[in-house]
């Protein structure tokens, strides 16, 4: 492959990565379905090169068994296919949407895992109950507006909702989840979580009303996990 880096020009640490991120966002996708948030070929992940306008993603409709490194695709900030042999995810406009309006973003992840997914399509935010919240997602779990497939329509709605919010995760109503993250190791744990919760506090709402953490306390936590938490 003769790696793009925007003017044209080969650059071989560009190819270095792109290969690099390949492989690390196939393996990723074996992670959505351990966890079970994925079905059939539902769902994808993409990750950003760094020091390019390029990201990665998986093919559409390709079975997660079939997935290798070779066969995830390279696509330009506008969502174009650079480099591969297939077509790219139907959910690309929407990932390349989220890569042009948020630089820091090295990592989109979209499921419909089951529980999150119930949440969207009641077009409800998921109250913040839990300390697990307050510690990831710094507060509620917003809901972003419907949209259909085929432009960046999406995209649109996504980073509307989640400039600005603490929270990498968004509840798209009437579709599914979409996260984000540093890089796409991130973004998964994000979906990871996101149903986690989702499923607890869905639980707990057959049994009463959950009782809300006060947001000075929600602030405490999210500041303590993302600043002090795990090995530095």
């Amino acid at each position: 492959m003769r790696a793009y880096t925007g003017d044209g020009d080969v650059n071989e640490e560009t190819t270095a990565a792109i290969a690099r991120i390949r492989e690390e966002v196939c393996v990723l996708h074996a992670e959505l379905v351990r966890y079970g948030l994925v079905a059939w070929t539902a769902g994808n992940v993409s990750g950003r090169v760094p020091g390019t306008d390029l990201f990665v993603i998986k093919p559409s409709g390709i079975s997660y068994d079939d997935l290798t490194p070779e066969s995830i695709v390279v696509c330009d900030a506008d969502g174009v296919l650079v480099d591969g042999d297939l077509s790219p995810s139907s959910d690309t406009d929407a990932h390349a949407y989220v890569y042009r309006h948020m630089p820091d973003v090295g990592g989109v992840v979209h499921t419909h895992s089951t529980y999150a997914t119930a949440w969207a399509a009641r077009g409800e935010s998921i109250p913040c109950v839990l300390t697990a919240m307050g510690d990831e997602f710094g507060g509620e779990i917003p809901v972003g507006p419907f949209a259909l497939i085929g432009d960046d329509s999406i995209g649109r709605g996504i980073v509307k909702t989640l400039s600005g919010h603490n929270s990498p995760a968004v509840l798209m109503q009437n579709h599914g989840v979409f996260t984000i993250g540093k890089d796409a190791r991130a973004a998964v744990k994000a979906a990871v979580m996101c149903e986690d919760v989702a499923r607890t506090v869905h639980i707990a709402r057959q049994l009463g009303e959950p009782i809300p953490i006060p947001q000075d306390d929600v602030a405490r936590l999210y500041d303590r996990y993302q600043n002090v938490y795990g090995q530095r």
